[in-house]
């Protein structure tokens, strides 16, 4: 990285450090180790079976399909699969806890190294994974409807999680939410996990710390639980303020799980943070190691749809798209489907991307809408770009088309221009005639032009525009107005 850039990223003169732990939920049917089910909402309580309430006697069977999800992950992150991991013991007293401890993995994870890119206003950046492992989440605790008590439900506990974490590779909050956008695209697109942060199935944790350049790593806080990229992104900067105020007032900073209060826009520490040796692992005796054989890889493998990162290539290979457009195109499958259709119908595959990452992401973020949403059909969309490589409609009068289309005022492209009379003026002899009268009436601006002026082209081609309630096409407008004008 260049000087400058470093400087440029650098708050109040410290360099900031960020490391991610992401809990995904695996899109199981059952839990990690019992059969009882894992849907979302169910009454408190209802969803927790012998194994998960740990009930004397009984034992954690492991469950094959979330074994298949942290294969498909570390396939599509470029990351070992160990032939063999192995479980452990995760000790922590906690009410929602009730073995006393949790099923974790730690010295053998089944997912070693890997990486995710992305893009970060133009420029390619890569994070390092050091790991991702499987384990059982924990019940939770419910504060809110008991005055003076706390409520505990087990449902949530024994669900299925692949913890993902990353190397301290991360050096603002930008990129801390690129990294965890792109990886909530990866796992919902290859099916591992249905990324709702709201309901806690896409779970982020920030190691937040600051240091001066070339000074050894600071003291790392852990932002918890971060289940929305606006609150990310203002969690970590209040983070990175307070712990700078903190330094430079001559205090250290302590070692600390924190949480982020969105009402206050700030973070506060929730206790002590503690080591691997707090927890006490040991390998759990009820469960063998898990044995990952290549065959079973090699069919997952043969299973997993073209990944966003190789679409993206083919995109760039196959219709000459810059890789920044591939990159934004391939968000999820659906966008990619309606750019390949688009592109494909109209014979216009960068103004496809451009009119996809432009007019048709603006209106749907404005309505909160999914590209499954989109009310113009990719179809539809092709017709409108037609009309624009053609001539027959300019790229303003466009807009107006797609408003019509958005609106639901018929899905017919031809129609909706006709009916708002929108076809530019292609009668070269009508066009000249509207530039002799421009001419004639402005004529100082004529002769400033003349003089060298050449702002003064750029009003007189805004004023036959103008006159022609802008039917005119700009390009032949132009040249006109240059023959005209000598």
């Amino acid at each position: 990285m260049s000087e400058k850039k470093q400087a440029s990223l650098l708050v109040q003169g410290y360099e900031v450090v960020i490391g991610f732990e992401t809990h995904a939920q695996l899109a199981t049917k059952s839990k990690i180790f019992s059969r009882a089910p894992t849907a979302f909402g169910a009454e408190p309580n209802t969803q927790a079976c012998a194994v998960d309430l740990a009930l004397p006697g009984t034992l954690p069977v492991m469950n094959r399909e979330a074994v298949a999800h942290a294969i498909r992950l570390g396939l599509a992150l470029g990351s070992h699969i160990a032939e063999q991991s192995v479980f452990a013991r995760k000790n922590y007293f906690y009410p929602d806890l009730p073995k006393g401890y949790q099923i974790s993995q730690f010295e053998i994870p089944v997912v070693q190294g890997g990486e995710v890119s992305f893009f970060l206003d133009d420029e390619k950046k890569t994070v390092r994974l050091v790991r991702a492992h499987l384990e059982e989440d924990a019940g939770k605790s419910l504060h809110e409807d008991f005055i003076g008590q706390s409520g505990i439900d087990l449902n949530r506990a024994g669900m299925p999680l692949l913890e993902i974490v990353t190397e301290p590779d991360i050096r603002s909050s930008a990129e801390a939410v690129a990294y965890a956008k792109e990886l909530h695209k990866i796992v919902t697109w290859i099916g591992i996990c249905d990324g709702n942060m709201q309901e806690g199935s896409f779970r982020c944790d920030a190691n937040v710390s600051v240091r001066k350049p070339g000074a050894p790593l600071g003291t790392r806080r852990e932002i918890k639980n971060l289940n929305s990229f606006k609150f990310m992104q203002q969690a970590i900067d209040y983070e990175v303020r307070w712990q700078i105020e903190q330094i430079e007032d001559g205090h250290a900073i302590q070692q600390a799980t924190v949480l982020f209060d969105p009402d206050t826009g700030e973070t506060r520490a929730m206790r002590t943070k503690e080591d691997a040796a707090d927890y006490r692992y040991f390998p759990d005796p009820d469960l063998p190691p898990l044995v990952i054989a290549r065959s079973w890889v090699d069919e997952v493998k043969a299973a997993m749809p073209e990944l966003p990162r190789q679409m993206a290539e083919r995109l760039v290979a196959d219709y000459g798209l810059p890789e920044y457009d591939a990159t934004t195109l391939t968000q999820s499958p659906a966008m990619a489907a309606y750019f390949e259709t688009a592109a494909k119908a109209s014979g216009q595959a960068k103004m496809a991307s451009n009119w996809i990452m432009g007019e048709v992401s603006r209106r749907l973020n404005n309505e909160e809408k999914d590209i499954a949403q989109v009310p113009v059909s990719a179809e539809t969309l092709a017709a409108l770009l037609k009309r624009i490589a053609d001539g027959t409609i300019s790229n303003n009068a466009a807009k107006q088309v797609m408003d019509a289309l958005w609106a639901g005022d018929g899905q017919d492209v031809d129609a909706v221009i006709e009916a708002k009379g929108l076809k530019q003026m292609n009668d070269s002899g009508a066009l000249e005639k509207i530039i002799d009268e421009v001419m004639a009436a402005n004529a100082p601006m004529v002769e400033q032009f003349r003089a060298g002026k050449d702002k003064a082209f750029n009003a007189l081609v805004g004023l036959v525009m103008k006159a022609s309630k802008g039917k005119a096409n700009p390009q032949q407008a132009n040249e006109l107005l240059k023959q005209k004008l000598g």
